[in-house]
């Protein structure tokens, strides 16, 4: 038995992370070393498909990959309602119903940890809740866990909770409210009330717990600034409701209370552009600089009319600087709030990442807790490590333990920090000399050493 002693003075050894959203589909493959997760210390990422690609049949998929983190997969419930429905704005048949269940059932017998919805984005957004509990039923008799990206994180934050709590309650599964924030300025404060619901429903039995990320900037597509049933039948359906002028103006009132009510009011300045594909010279810069360049006044009209332009053309992904950093506290402040790091897999300098990406975990210990002092440095790490392994079902991670796997962080408390920000955002963090991953080095002496030991992580029911 080879015994490798490290000397870790002055360092915290923890165990890996867990980073329990992330925006990994099927391209793991793609970016096998994962460098900008295995850099922030996490060692398990969570590829929870709110809106993306389902690989079906998992167990084909996932069985042949070779990565440095580990992964976990679920069944995906927009992918799953485009197999059926398509991008339809309607309620499902009792028979279409029962195959998107049939498609729970065969992902979760594979191994998916649980099912997960996006119920922001078209084609979920047009799920009723008894579908969603119909099909989170299937997911709980594998002791399968519902996680969700809410209905709406604005103005409908509350009731979005609630009907969480209410899929939860019903269909007998724990629940796992990704990103919980409170987005638009006019929902400022709301974290209070937010987590008011979740402990009520805890005091009740419900296993409610959230994750966040700790910036006060989203990103995601820009078609969340228009209304969902614009966007049924996709960019066809869009484009032939823009050629009807009643239509239009009715699109454009509603816009025009989603950018006021959920993003950053009437300053353009708060969407930056992030990947635009169509005029990538703009990436990383707002849509009132592409304003100014257009010749247009940076009011909210104009605003709105861009963003249809845009959409018609294929639109973008965004940033939406819409958060407050005290609700940031509060939410972080709770016991049973995890980190994610909302990040997608990406390749050092290419495009315009949101910081996220690079910096989550280690500034929630750099800021939040060595800076701020919102919570302590044993508090933030249980919230790494050992709650969200609990919440999959992952009993021998998250905790280090004779018999445990060795997923392993070593980092400097006094310099970890993230270096990475909206308008420079290649940066890899600060203060994170070594990773481990079931006993080998991933990260050693701060350098990637190209080990790929990560594996797939299945529900207990199907190991």
């Amino acid at each position: 038995l080879a015994i490798e002693i490290l000397d870790a003075t002055g360092l915290m050894v923890s165990p890996g992370f867990v980073d329990m959203h992330t925006n990994v589909e099927v391209n793991i493959q793609d970016y096998p070393n994962a460098e900008n997760f295995i850099r922030q210390g996490v060692t398990t990422v969570m590829a929870s498909l709110h809106s993306g690609e389902q690989a079906y049949p998992l167990e084909t998929y996932a069985s042949q990959l070779t990565m440095a983190p580990n992964m976990g997969y679920f069944a995906g419930h927009s992918w799953i309602r485009a197999q059926v429905l398509g991008l339809e704005n309607r309620q499902a048949t009792p028979e279409e119903l029962e195959r998107m269940k049939t498609y729970v059932k065969e992902t979760m017998e594979q191994g998916a940890i649980g099912l997960s919805t996006g119920l922001e984005y078209v084609p979920a957004n047009y799920a009723s809740q008894h579908e969603l509990i119909e099909m989170a039923k299937v997911a709980a008799a594998y002791d399968g866990v519902y996680f969700t990206h809410m209905r709406d994180e604005g103005r409908g934050l509350l009731n979005s909770i609630r009907e969480s709590v209410a899929i939860g309650a019903n269909a007998n599964i724990p629940v796992q409210i990704n990103h919980i924030k409170a987005t638009g300025q006019q929902q400022f404060g709301w974290s209070k009330q937010a987590l008011a619901i979740i402990d009520s429903a805890r005091n009740e039995g419900i296993a409610v717990t959230q994750d966040m990320y700790p910036y006060t900037a989203f990103s995601t597509y820009a078609y969340i600034l228009i209304p969902r049933w614009a966007m049924a039948g996709g960019q066809a359906g869009f484009a032939e409701r823009l050629s009807n002028k009643d239509t239009t103006a009715l699109i454009k009132k509603e816009m025009r209370e989603l950018f006021t009510r959920d993003a950053g009011g009437e300053d353009l300045s708060k969407i930056q552009f992030r990947d635009f594909e169509s005029e990538p010279e703009f990436s990383g810069k707002t849509l009132k600089d592409y304003a100014l360049a257009k010749g247009l006044e940076p009011n909210l009209d104009n605003g709105v009319d861009l963003i249809l332009d845009l959409q018609l053309k294929g639109g973008f992904i965004g940033v939406f600087f819409a958060m407050d950093e005290k609700d940031l506290a509060t939410f972080l402040e709770h016991p049973n709030t995890m980190i994610d790091s909302d990040g997608d897999l990406l390749n050092f300098g290419e495009g315009h990442p949101h910081p996220r990406c690079y910096g989550a975990f280690p500034k929630v210990l750099g800021h939040f807790v060595r800076e701020k002092k919102v919570i302590s440095l044993e508090e933030a790490i249980k919230r790494m490590t050992f709650l969200p392994a609990e919440k999959i079902g992952q009993h021998q991670r998250g905790r280090l333990a004779e018999g445990a796997f060795a997923d392993i962080t070593i980092f400097d408390f006094d310099t970890i920090q993230d270096n990475s920000s909206y308008t420079d955002p290649h940066h890899f963090p600060s203060g994170i000399p070594y990773v481990m991953i079931n006993g080998k080095w991933v990260i050693k002496d701060k350098e990637t050493t190209g080990n790929l030991p990560g594996q797939w992580l299945k529900n207990n029911k199907a190991q």
